[in-house]
């Protein structure tokens, strides 16, 4: 289904009369911009009685991602058609389905599949073919933010390189969310990584949180231009790129001949910069990747396979947690000024349904 077209509160003006209703808090904006200034807290009546193929939601917790706020400001590659309600991924429980619905039942636990209704919200309806039923015994904190940063670090590992036991990834943004799963995803099976984030006040604890993970070789993009720090590790078979600008210059030198370079997202908002000797001696391929696209083209067959194998991580403690910070959605302004400043160090979560607040920071303990 395309996005723009999308409306996931179709016909509620129709049916606003109906006695029976859910009363759906959101964060909606009507125009792009400054989040501080276009984003605002609103609630709309949601009826009760649902199309055949419709289910309707309760939204738990929902991360707040720089995609998120890029969303808002009207800058990311894709436009929501206005008004919108902020927020691409989440998860949320299933109230109520339309009586064609099979692929779920009320009760159970959801994420949204292809492109979302907004999930900074309280309540929505969608069409059924938008949701995942995944296990109720999943930790909010990996429900929520299961769709797009786990599920990139495992497609791009798993898609361009056919990797073996020792091979190398070679990765910038590594304190990234993706970055960080990148690492632990390779560490479970036993492939190195040279991870390389920007010098910063706190490097070093930054850099031994890297290692916990599991990552083989931790640099600051400032170290990359001493060899000695990577001892005798043979070259990377696939780089993963989210910052651009010089930084891939640097990592090519690293690569392999015929090595996938993969770019994911662009921090540094500075173009690719990769030498010509790369292209025409290494024969790099430039590839780019968005989850998103990936969903559209995948099957639902493809993408249960995959939150499959992803949970199953999380469940044998194989995946940390990201520093979080769980909040109401009250505070959001506070937690996107935060998102947006350098080094922040931290994910904010919106838990939507202030019942399960103190189980949600239990789990981020």
């Amino acid at each position: 289904m395309i996005l723009s077209k999308f409306n996931p509160f179709r016909g509620s003006l129709l049916h606003i009369r109906r006695a029976s209703s859910w009363q759906s808090t959101g964060l909606r904006y009507k125009e792009f911009g400054d989040p501080d200034k276009v984003l605002a807290i609103e609630t709309e009546s949601i009826p009760q009685t649902l199309s055949e193929g419709d289910v309707a939601l309760k939204f738990l917790a929902a991360p707040i991602n720089p995609a998120d706020i890029n969303t808002v400001q009207g800058v990311y590659g894709v436009k929501p058609k206005l008004p919108w309600v902020a927020g691409n991924e989440g998860t949320a429980e299933v109230l109520s389905v339309g009586s064609a619905v099979k692929n779920v039942k009320c009760g159970d636990r959801v994420i949204m599949s292809t492109d979302t209704p907004g999930t900074w919200q309280t309540h929505a309806v969608v069409p059924a073919t938008q949701v995942l039923k995944i296990p109720n015994d999943v930790p909010f904190w990996a429900a929520a933010t299961l769709a797009i940063n786990p599920c990139t670090a495992f497609r791009m590992l798993y898609d361009y390189a056919a990797l073996r036991k020792g091979d190398v990834i070679i990765q910038n943004g590594a304190n990234s969310a993706v970055g960080q799963l990148v690492i632990q995803f390779a560490a479970a099976n036993d492939w190195q990584t040279i991870n390389i984030i920007r010098d910063r006040p706190d490097k070093e604890a930054t850099l031994s949180h890297l290692k916990s993970l599991g990552g083989t070789h931790n640099i600051t993009d400032a170290d990359l231009q001493d060899r000695k720090l990577l001892g005798s590790l043979p070259k990377a078979k696939l780089g993963l790129n989210c910052v651009g600008g010089k930084a891939v210059s640097d990592m090519t030198k690293l690569l392999t001949n015929q090595a996938q370079l993969v770019t994911y997202g662009g921090m540094s908002k500075q173009p690719l910069l990769v030498p010509t000797t790369a292209l025409i001696f290494k024969d790099i391929v430039l590839r780019g990747f968005w989850i998103g696209a990936w969903c559209r083209d995948s099957s639902t067959e493809e993408r249960i396979e995959m939150l499959n194998n992803v949970v199953q991580l999380m469940k044998d403690a194989k995946v940390r947690p990201p520093k979080m910070e769980a909040i109401g959605m009250k505070d959001y302004k506070e937690a996107i000024k935060k998102t947006q400043e350098g080094f922040c160090g931290k994910k904010y979560l919106l838990v939507l349904d202030e019942q399960i607040m103190d189980q949600v920071r239990k789990e981020l303990q």
